[in-house]
């Protein structure tokens, strides 16, 4: 079984499937359809009802009443979110990338105490591939993200407290020991192995088995984005499994699509029935 089965909470698969069946679609769901869809993922009913109003009340989803019956629609922001999740999770690890050698790097200083900035600046510069190898220095093998840095660091408001810039390593930096103390690869290289053993091995025969596998498909993607900073071949030294989960996943997803969407589109047609 997927490792998303037990560790994903109502919330992540419900953004999942708002991401992957609400979205790409007109934008709306039926309350009972959003409910119906978590728990074929194993959520029991009031978790699944409050993950729909945790994410109302985040300013992700709309309610409209029809008689007795909820019609949720995504909003701006919402769609921004899913969108930008979107390109994030089917863009990552799509080939190999020319490397100049450069890196940029920044130095944060944010105080213990300030610990939700320190979350929002971990979670924004970890999206955009960054890691840290010691408190308040990030680094990344790849200038070309600059304008994503910076776009993240004003959104913190936090120039004043940043310096940042782009260049290469001096010989005698231990590029080895500077990449374990920025990620921890080895974790993320056993997932990778796990990922592509699982879902090498699950062949959804019906529409509602192929919606939940792909929703944990997509459950188990989404985390790499995060952990893999996708390094360039320059700086591995083995055949890194990144780009073969990348192809199960692609592949697995392309395959079950179909299907999936049917079973989106039964649950809908169901809750639309009803009076």
């Amino acid at each position: 079984m997927p490792r998303s089965t037990a560790d994903s909470s109502a919330r992540s698969l419900l953004l999942t499937v708002l991401g992957e069946f609400v979205h790409v679609r007109d934008g709306e769901a039926w309350t009972s359809s959003l409910l119906a869809a978590l728990a074929a993922l194993g959520v029991e009913p009031k978790s699944a009802r409050q993950a729909v109003a945790r994410t109302s009340s985040e300013g992700l989803l709309l309610s409209q009443r029809h008689g007795r019956r909820v019609r949720w629609e995504l909003t701006p922001s919402g769609r921004a979110i899913l969108e930008e999740g979107t390109q994030r999770i089917y863009g990552f690890m799509r080939g190999a990338r020319a490397w100049d050698g450069r890196w940029l790097v920044l130095s944060i200083a944010v105080p213990e105490s300030q610990r939700q900035l320190r979350h929002r600046l971990r979670t924004r510069l970890t999206w955009l591939g960054l890691g840290s190898p010691s408190p308040g220095l990030w680094v990344v093998p790849d200038a070309s993200k600059e304008a994503e840095v910076r776009a993240a660091i004003d959104e913190l408001d936090l120039w004043g407290r940043t310096y940042a810039w782009v260049g290469a390593t001096v010989d005698t930096v231990e590029t080895a020991r500077l990449l374990a103390d920025a990620w921890n690869l080895e974790a993320v290289e056993a997932r990778y192995t796990e990922f592509i053993d699982t879902y090498s091995s699950i062949d959804p025969t019906t529409s509602a088995e192929a919606f939940v596998a792909q929703v944990h498909l997509i459950q188990d993607w989404r985390r790499f984005p995060f952990d893999d900073p996708d390094l360039p071949a320059e700086l591995l030294d083995h055949d890194w499994p990144g780009p073969r989960a990348a192809a199960v996943f692609h592949h697995r997803r392309d395959r079950w699509h179909r299907l999936a969407q049917a079973e989106w589109d039964r649950l809908e047609a169901e809750s639309g029935q009803r009076s």
